[in-house]
């Protein structure tokens, strides 16, 4: 089962076991991770579940969506790493993955 670290607002790193197919956002909240709110249940609809990918492992998730992309341009906080955690849905690919959690306000 691939392992995704989350590096939390106070810098602490967790490491959790998230199932392919699953969201990296799932992984958050099934975990009881802080940062990840989640409010709309991965929808793509709040983004709540706002991180930051490294551009390294960018080439691993496809492409964001119009919706993501919307969603993203006015987030505090947003950079080029920015991601829904929503959209990210784990494989075999992303053992290993670390993503920096950008708490909602």
């Amino acid at each position: 089962m691939p392992q995704i670290t989350y590096v939390l607002a106070d810098g602490e790193e967790r490491t959790v076991d998230v199932p392919e197919g699953q969201s990296v956002m799932d992984g958050s909240v099934r975990n009881n991770l802080p940062g990840i709110v989640a409010e709309c249940g991965g929808g793509c609809s709040c983004a709540t579940c706002h991180v930051h990918l490294p551009a390294a492992w960018a080439d691993r998730f496809p492409e964001p969506s119009e919706d993501e992309l919307e969603l993203v341009e006015f987030l505090d906080g947003a950079t080029a790493e920015s991601r829904l955690s929503c959209q990210l849905v784990v494989t075999p690919e992303s053992d290993g993955l670390r993503v920096v959690v950008v708490p909602s306000d």
